[in-house]
């Protein structure tokens, strides 16, 4: 709504000082003819915009006029929630409601500590996605998110491993875990968690639901990966890695590799460790395991060590007819 845009454009005007055109069109997200329309819609309704000309110029109130217009809509007052994350926020569909509640918390705060949350946000930022992996394309998830706070029905045409479903869901939460975002539902059977990039199509019935008395979205999740891990991680891989390896094990395999380099026992005159790892499945954890190439050896499970060897000989005679 452009009255709350208007609002928005004074309150950067009053937190940051002087700004341009451009530089108020990014923060708001419009053009920048938009911002010259605004800003005279804000002189002809008594505010003091004044025009600063020059290559250091741009838009500044008369200095000493603030406004007190900052109660916080309802809306508002829950994006503060996302105010970390910033990206999140956007695609949830709140980006400019998410900058005006902080712009309206800024505004309403002491000179000093308004100061200090600036210098905070112009240190420290929140990157939620992963590295080296494009982000799921999630077309639904503001039409989800709507439905998860109005608690209404959703029918969904999904994409699983097994083929494709239809399911009628009654959406409890949405998370964010590692770039992906996933949506937490109540089916006829139980709660689950679908992944929202595989939500072909959406429609949502407009009829209510009520949530499970004490359903605590935080818990369930924390239990799901629980399982979840429990489920992937069907072997234990005794292995001997290198200090090279060593230093790879946290990036490549995460909190997994992380936890069997704490349990590593003491390395030998080379730097090398012996240590246990949860692994998957023996055709992944081999593809996992060799990404480690020369840098580990694995020792057992027997079964494990074999399926190794076979897959290093059928490379090596690959790669030796080849040169």
């Amino acid at each position: 709504m452009r009255a709350d845009r208007l609002l928005a454009l004074l309150l950067l005007l009053q937190n940051r000082g002087r700004m341009t055109a451009a530089q108020l069109a990014g923060e708001l997200e419009v053009s920048v003819r938009t911002v010259y329309r605004d800003i005279e819609a804000l002189g002809a309704s008594g505010v003091p915009v004044c025009a600063d000309r020059g290559p250091d110029g741009g838009y500044r109130l008369l200095d000493g006029y603030r406004t007190r217009l900052t109660g916080f809509t309802d809306a508002e007052a829950g994006s503060l929630f996302l105010s970390g994350a910033p990206g999140p926020a956007h695609e949830l569909g709140l980006g400019a409601v998410l900058t005006t509640a902080q712009l309206k918390l800024q505004a309403a705060l002491p000179t000093e500590l308004a100061q200090r949350t600036r210098r905070i946000q112009d240190r420290f930022h929140l990157d939620a996605p992963a590295w080296f992996r494009e982000a799921d394309i999630v077309p639904h998830l503001t039409q989800v998110a709507q439905a998860v706070w109005d608690q209404r029905v959703l029918r969904a045409h999904y994409r699983r491993w097994g083929g494709e479903v239809h399911r009628e869901l009654r959406p409890l939460g949405i998370v964010l875990k590692g770039g992906i975002w996933y949506l937490v539902a109540l089916t006829d059977e139980a709660v689950r968690t679908y992944r929202m990039s595989r939500l072909l199509t959406v429609d949502t019935t407009g009829e209510p639901f009520d949530r499970p008395a004490g359903f605590d979205l935080a818990a369930y999740w924390e239990e799901s990966s629980r399982r979840l891990e429990a489920a992937l991680y069907t072997g234990t891989a005794r292995l001997r890695v290198s200090p090279r390896a060593q230093r790879f094990l946290p990036m490549q395999f995460g909190a997994v590799g992380a936890r069997a380099l704490e349990g590593a026992g003491p390395p030998d005159q080379d730097g090398w460790v012996h240590l246990e790892m949860p692994v998957e499945a023996q055709a992944v954890a081999v593809s996992d395991l060799l990404r480690l190439g020369a840098e580990a050896e694995v020792l057992g499970p027997p079964e494990l060590r074999e399926a190794i060897t076979r897959t290093v000989a059928v490379l090596a005679q690959r790669y030796g007819a080849s040169r």
